[in-house]
């Protein structure tokens, strides 16, 4: 599995890199096959130490973030949350994998099995053709975190969200 480990305002040291690197190894052991790729960036942002790690499986995406004092820190717990999420959906990714006649590992046993998620609403509306900026404003007097719209240069359905440090984001569909 190739693990590209960067840094931002922090040097990648040897011993961080091969600590990434070994935490990282540790995921494909939920596999058969191993995972594609895995990027690891470290980052120093006032005294925190955040670790982002996504790791790319056969078109699945696992992320996981995790801010703490200690690097090391920041590393176990970005890969206990990506652990957490292959057990909780577990299911979900079987299922996706089954399809595309790939296998994933089955996980040790666990005493309490989460329930699975149930939509309890689905919603229509007309999608009504505008622009970016147009549909952060109507975000914004709505209330919402996100807002579905058809992008009105791009002709296609884009989602602006708002992001944790308050900016926001635009996802536009790539087929």
């Amino acid at each position: 599995m190739l693990v590209t480990v960067t840094g931002k305002n922090v040097e990648v040291t040897d011993a961080l890199k091969e600590y990434a690197e070994k935490k990282v190894a540790k995921i494909g052991k939920f596999f058969e096959k191993s995972p594609l790729g895995a990027k690891v960036t470290l980052s120093t942002e006032r005294s925190r130490h955040i670790v982002d790690i996504t790791i790319q499986v056969d078109g699945l995406l696992l992320r996981g973030e995790e801010k703490t004092g200690d690097m090391y820190s920041s590393i176990d717990g970005a890969i206990d949350k990506i652990e957490r999420q292959i057990h909780k959906f577990k299911t979900k990714i079987n299922r996706k994998l089954r399809e595309e006649n790939k296998i994933i590992v089955a996980s040790p046993p666990q005493t309490e099995e989460a329930a699975a998620p149930v939509i309890k609403r689905t919603k229509r509306f007309a999608v009504k053709p505008m622009s970016v900026e147009e549909a952060v404003m109507q975000m914004d007097l709505l209330g919402h975190d996100f807002y579905v719209f058809s992008n009105s240069d791009t002709e296609e359905v884009n989602v602006v969200y708002r992001r944790k440090d308050g900016n926001y984001g635009l996802i536009e569909p790539e087929f």
